[in-house]
């Protein structure tokens, strides 16, 4: 179980899902950061051990998740205690109805392309986005980009978005970039407040790297992996951007597909 950051969110919420794990003959394994942050006495287990993540928060929660899980075969599902939830599969006031379900075996997993991004000797990976930002607030940038080993200009531009399927619908779709539908194997490509009229999203399949150089003079270019900044490009420095080998797990209720989730959070 893995749970929003602010405990006096989620307290209630956890006493509902101790109800129907029990109710369910469902044994909870809450990880150690977990049983501080809610001042609970109970054993904690090997959160390896699992056969399935519940996360109770929002979007960042899910994402929190499933990076801490990539690569281990565990799917998460998530109680949607955040703002959007486009993640998420239950709504907080279905709780009970949502995990009960779940947890007798009515889930189907989908199966989500995650990004590898290699900057400054850093290795990281992201189950939403990639970004490239100016390091310095209110100074646009020059960056060089090329796709497959194609080079393909320079664009003066305040960054740029590289989202996989999952991250198409956050920064990427605000920044105006194309939202993927859940089982494309792909990236999108969009550059942030471009100084063009002819700067336009791509997508871009798997096998083909993206690569971004820094080529503005005195101001560097942070990369960002899902929201936290881990390496600083220099002038003439560059970071690569692939689909990753490992895909995220999501777990979700039958008939709640993508459009669904889209219709209702961005149209309804």
């Amino acid at each position: 179980m893995i749970t929003h950051g602010r405990p006096e969110t989620i307290g209630p919420a956890l006493t509902r899902l101790e109800a129907v794990a029990g109710a369910e003959g469902v044994e909870l394994v809450l990880p150690s950061e977990e049983l501080v942050k809610h001042d609970l006495e109970t054993a904690d287990g090997d959160p390896h051990d699992a056969d399935l993540v519940v996360v109770l928060g929002g979007d960042g929660t899910m994402l929190r998740a499933l990076r801490r899980f990539l690569g281990t075969g565990i799917p998460a599902v998530g109680v949607n205690f955040g703002h959007v939830g486009f993640l998420t599969a239950i709504s907080d006031d279905e709780l009970e109805a949502g995990l009960r379900r779940i947890f007798q075996g009515e889930y189907q997993v989908v199966e989500l392309p995650t990004l590898e991004v290699e900057a400054a000797g850093e290795r990281r990976d992201a189950v939403n986005d990639v970004v490239a930002t100016s390091s310095t607030l209110g100074r646009m940038v020059e960056l060089a980009w090329s796709v497959g080993g194609e080079p393909l200009g320079t664009q003066h531009c305040d960054g740029l978005v590289c989202a996989a399927p999952s991250g198409s619908t956050a920064y990427n779709l605000s920044n105006g970039g194309p939202v993927l539908v859940w089982g494309l194997d792909a990236m999108a490509v969009t550059f942030v407040a471009p100084h063009s009229l002819k700067a336009r999203p791509l997508v871009v399949p798997r096998g083909r790297d993206l690569v971004v150089t820094n080529e503005t003079h005195g101001v560097g270019v942070t990369a960002v992996a899902d929201g936290h900044a881990f390496a600083q490009l220099e002038p003439g420095d560059s970071l690569s951007v692939r689909l990753g080998p490992q895909p995220s797990l999501l777990a979700t209720l039958p008939g709640t597909t993508f459009f669904t989730r889209y219709r209702t959070t961005f149209t309804d």
